[in-house]
């Protein structure tokens, strides 16, 4: 356990692809019998008999991804990051500058703490911003999406009260 973690990147390998392929249908379709989550526990085993730990959700989560990309011939990065971010670093994980951040953390958007002069935010704040963010966004794309059989003026008149709503929210600082 002494490894010094650091930034790594997984390429499918060719002469891997059969026992990826395995992995990915085994989760399939355990997840496929569970409704979207295995229903009995995963367990990583060892040569011994009796030599095998239980799978927490987070790390079969991780793993789920990782085989999916494997699967689909995508390289994997796996990149450490502490539990504590700076505002550059929250900047990168949400593909925005840090005047932005601060700004969000000004409006109380985002939970932080003060350490002398600097910001400090949790991760876990972070990614429930990004959610919430996302949501709101497949919220905003589903109120613009028009029925086939919807008519013309009808889904024009929506969607300018769609596009007001956005606004005011925007203008009132609750994006």
């Amino acid at each position: 356990m002494g490894e010094k973690l650091r930034q790594e990147t997984y390429l499918p390998e060719p002469d891997e692809g059969d026992q990826v392929a395995k992995v990915y249908d085994f989760m399939q379709a355990h997840e496929d019998a569970g409704r979207g989550r295995p229903h009995v526990p995963c367990y990583l085993s060892g040569g011994a008999p009796g030599d095998r730990v239980e799978l927490p959700v987070e790390l079969y989560r991780v793993l789920r991804q990782v085989v999916t990309a494997l699967q689909e011939g995508l390289a994997v990065s796996v990149a450490p990051i502490t539990a504590t971010l700076t505002t550059q670093q929250a900047a990168e994980l949400l593909g925005v500058s840090r005047p932005t951040v601060i700004r969000l953390l000004d409006e109380k958007q985002i939970p932080f703490e003060r350490v002398n002069s600097h910001r400090k935010i949790l991760l876990r704040d972070l990614l429930s911003y990004r959610e919430e963010r996302r949501a709101r966004q497949y919220a905003a794309l589903e109120a613009t999406a028009v029925e086939d059989d919807e008519d013309i003026d009808v889904a024009l008149a929506r969607l300018k009260k769609a596009r007001d709503e956005v606004a005011k929210r925007r203008n009132s600082g609750t994006s």
